[in-house]
């Protein structure tokens, strides 16, 4: 009997495509080294209509850990990243490393007791910070004493630009107190700092999770994660140093860190940057620059094809687009290729599996699964294992629905100083993903949804996933989430939220008889509310738990 173990997923390899990688670098910082070597002349960021070389990232990412150093900054040490989708990001990134120490990503629209825990946890005693930020959130929390922070770089948005798009970017002047980073440049540039040696176990990022189930934890993604992730992504997608790659996702999230910085230090590419999400600001970005690649959610995607005026020609110059984060419904594919004139390809991962773990190959069609109408999330990128288990951990026969569970190089080895919790989901390098799905005969897997989210409506279970793939197909829906609540008869029952697509119009009443000619009578919405947008979050996930509460 074929098991997990043979790979049957390897059938779906182009042709003559090894199932394992030999990782080329020890360290991102071996990685990107090996780059400036190569290209250091070539653009690595465009911002707006600023551009940096590599050469240039190499010089004020030496001039911060310079700087870092002469603060006190010691190996091991961490730095906070609370910026946007900025160049000084990856300047920050890169001048952690360089000093011996470890980034801690932070999403901007934490607030101060979300920071305070963050900067708690992870011990920082570092922060890289945009100046607004600093103001209105960081000032209070450093200030007022309970962290270890006592190194303060601030940055604007403005830096390194001189177009100051009002839609995205206020001009800003240094906050009191603090050192900016352009000032950090001017007085350090042209000094060495001691070189490091890093390996691949060592921790090169704290990456927090969202926190749904939880107080966030930190996954402790290593050098070698990094530099695994990032070739993945080459091959994967065949990525060059001719390619230009448009930063649509967060930086400071998992996406952003590999599909983003981490193929564009290896590769020698470009990366778009334009600050924040705002679609309008980010199609003229496309204009601009003409990008080939992205890997984003697939809410952004969607965005982007409703700015008025936009249309395929804007596409033209990709060559290759992914989604990932979540699942997408198959008629979200339909709508983006009739869009853009490109194939929206699935891939999958987690942060602690530091990005990708599933994927569909470049330029394969991913199939729907015929009994739940689910559209494949891609099959097990290289030297990649991943498995469907019952409860107990019992590996389940293919097309059976399960934990999905995932072992490889890139899957990190715990939290940051949570045992108890790395026990609980980390058993021996295998990662229980809290999602569940299935594996067809041919390799391909499935994501049913997340366990958490599954509703018990009188004793049948029903995945919200399924219902939304239905309701996305109706000519009216722009977008869905299904949650379960509370109900007297049932325990629980099914309720839809839905925005509706522009111009058109539909009532609750009639999706609700829409479902009932399509679904099983226990899975279809007993109740359904037309809001304006679904509340998401910064990576463009859609907050059920933000729906529950409503």
């Amino acid at each position: 009997m074929t098991t997990y173990a043979d790979r049957p997923w390897l059938r779906q390899y182009r042709a003559g495509e090894a199932s394992c990688l030999t990782v080329e670098h020890r360290s991102m910082l071996d990685l990107f080294g090996s780059t400036v070597a190569r290209h250091g002349g070539r653009p690595a960021v465009r911002y707006f209509d600023g551009t940096l070389t590599f050469r240039d990232l190499d010089e004020r990412s030496s001039a911060l850990a310079h700087h870092l150093l002469d603060q006190g900054f010691g190996a091991g040490d961490r730095l906070a990243l609370y910026t946007q989708n900025d160049p000084a990001f990856l300047v920050g990134l890169l001048g952690t490393w360089k000093a011996g120490g470890v980034a801690v990503a932070v999403n901007p629209m934490n607030k101060a007791r979300e920071l305070t825990y963050l900067l708690t946890d992870s011990g920082a005693v570092a922060l890289l910070c945009l100046d607004e930020l600093w103001t209105d959130v960081a000032r209070e929390v450093v200030e007022g004493g309970g962290t270890e922070v006592r190194i303060v770089v601030t940055v604007s948005a403005s830096d390194d630009q001189a177009r100051d798009d009002a839609r995205v970017i206020t001009p800003t002047t240094t906050p009191p107190g603090t050192t900016a980073l352009r000032d950090v440049f001017t007085d350090h540039a042209g000094r060495s700092v001691p070189s490091v040696t890093l390996e691949p176990d060592d921790v090169a990022l704290l990456t927090y999770t969202s926190g749904t189930t939880g107080v966030p934890k930190g996954a402790m993604n290593t050098h070698g994660n990094l530099a695994f992730s990032s070739q993945v992504c080459r091959e994967w997608m065949r990525l060059t140093e001719d390619d230009v790659i448009l930063g649509i996702a967060p930086l400071f999230h998992i996406t952003g860190m590999v599909g983003h910085i981490g193929v564009t230090l290896l590769t020698g590419g470009s990366l778009v940057l334009c600050h924040r999400f705002v679609p309008a600001v980010m199609s003229d970005a496309i204009r601009e620059h003409r990008p080939t690649f992205s890997v984003g959610a697939v809410t952004a995607f969607t965005a982007l094809t409703g700015v008025p005026g936009a249309g395929p020609s804007d596409w033209a110059s990709f060559r290759l687009v992914y989604s990932g984060g979540a699942p997408i419904a198959p008629v979200m594919t339909q709508r983006f290729e009739a869009a853009t004139g490109h194939y929206l390809h699935n891939i999958y991962g987690l942060t602690e599996t530091t990005s990708p773990c599933l994927g569909v190959p470049m330029g394969v069609a991913a199939p729907v699964d015929p009994g739940s109408g689910a559209l494949s999330v891609g099959v097990p990128v290289y030297d990649t294992i991943v498995r469907i288990v019952d409860d107990e951990g019992r590996d389940l026969p293919f097309g059976q629905v399960g934990e999905i569970v995932v072992s490889g190089p890139q899957v990190v080895s715990g939290y940051w100083r949570k045992p108890d919790a790395t026990a609980e989901n980390i058993d021996g390098g295998d990662l229980r993903t809290g999602d569940v799905g299935f594996m067809s005969p041919e390799g391909w897997f499935f994501l049913v949804d997340r366990k958490k989210d599954m509703i018990n409506a009188s004793g049948y279970k029903v995945w919200p996933r399924e219902v939304e793939d239905v309701l996305c197909s109706h000519e009216a829906v722009r977008e869905v989430a299904v949650v379960g609540v509370p109900d007297e008869y049932r325990g629980e029952t099914v309720k839809a939220f839905v925005s509706l697509a522009p111009g058109a119009s539909v009532t609750a009443e009639e999706l609700i008889a829409w479902s009932k000619e399509r679904m099983a009578a226990y899975k279809y919405p007993r109740s359904i509310e037309v809001i304006e947008d679904l509340p998401k979050t910064t990576t463009g996930k859609i907050l059920r738990r933000e729906l529950r509460t409503r």
